[in-house]
């Protein structure tokens, strides 16, 4: 409210909405009692009892639907305090590891385990994690709804379980690499965000590279080959198999799992992007067009991350507006 809006402000981002629709008592019933989305037979229906043609309903619905979603100041709002949160955090947890000798000989995460002294440090960065990790919990309710909601439930139910199983378990030390590890690209994909709502392209683009070069590096090189070897072999051969292995470990690979599907995501999405100059359309955006022609010629003219809240076409490359494939 006292930061990030004013930067919005003066960055020339909008606190308008999408194109309302026409008032209209009859549809807005069908819209909230019975159907956000009608079928064919409806429309038909409707159309008889509105003398409205058919594809004047559908945008009417089309319309309906997107006037619901936050505009693109409240979003760029909502990835500012993201990425600050995710910079800080992340600079923190280095700073913090820097020093510890876990950071850089992974086996003392299991020396002497588990009697490990719990400093206010580490305390303090635990804390911090799990308490974000459960907002972001709530608030994917209350965001717009992906095509990925089940995949991003799935990731916040084990990094909460994971963060609080490590801490009653003081696996802190091996824990505490996991969450650097994961906040090294989330604030560069904050940052890419900021960048389209804000209408730079090319450094939208730029910093959507780069979050996809660390992303990968971090899920697919050193998380198996560092956080993974740790905790599945090193564990093992230091303090055995100890009654709560499977658990942990079997949810530091459900994380990994997820980190190939969104892997795979962004590589798609890259790969659009160097053959059209831009970021192409989010595959898990649900942001409507607001005709169908647009429908029909967003395929080669939108951008992944859409800037209009709306959907609405953007000859200029913006990419869209919502989250990509992050944490």
């Amino acid at each position: 409210r006292f930061i990030a809006k004013p930067c919005a402000v003066n960055l020339g981002i909008q606190d308008s909405g999408p194109h309302r629709a026409q008032p209209n008592a009859i549809l807005e019933k069908v819209f909230t009692s019975i159907t956000k989305s009608p079928d064919g037979k409806r429309l038909e229906g409707l159309s008889k009892q509105l003398d409205w043609d058919v594809r004047k309903i559908q945008r009417w619905f089309r319309h309906r639907r997107n006037q619901d979603k936050p505009t693109t100041l409240t979003k760029f709002c909502e990835s500012m305090w993201r990425f600050t949160f995710y910079l800080s955090i992340f600079f923190y947890g280095i700073r913090f590891l820097w020093t510890a000798p876990w950071f850089w000989d992974t086996r003392q995460c299991w020396y002497n385990y588990p009697f490990q002294p719990l400093t206010s440090r580490l305390y303090y960065y635990y804390i911090l994690e799990l308490a974000f990790y459960w907002s972001l919990m709530f608030s994917q309710f209350t965001d717009i709804k992906r095509k990925d909601f089940l995949i991003m439930f799935v990731h916040h139910l084990a990094t909460i379980g994971l963060i609080t199983f490590s801490y009653m378990n003081n696996m802190v030390r091996v824990g505490t690499l996991v969450l650097c590890l994961h906040d090294a690209s989330d604030f560069l994909l904050e940052a890419a965000k900021l960048a389209n709502y804000a209408k730079y392209q090319r450094l939208c683009d730029a910093f959507f590279m780069l979050f996809g070069v660390v992303f990968i590096v971090t899920r697919l090189g050193i998380y198996p080959f560092w956080i993974l070897n740790t905790t599945l072999f090193e564990s093992w051969e230091l303090i055995g198999p100890y009654p709560s292995w499977w658990l942990f470990n079997g949810l530091l690979v459900t994380l990994q799992v997820l980190h190939v599907i969104w892997s795979y995501l962004i590589i798609r999405t890259a790969s659009k992007a160097l053959v059209r100059g831009k970021v192409s359309k989010d595959d898990r955006s649900d942001v409507e067009s607001s005709s169908e022609e647009e429908d029909v010629t967003s395929n080669s003219t939108k951008g992944i991350l859409s800037t209009s809240s709306n959907g609405s076409n953007r000859l200029n490359g913006h990419v869209a507006g919502g989250q990509w494939t992050g944490e």
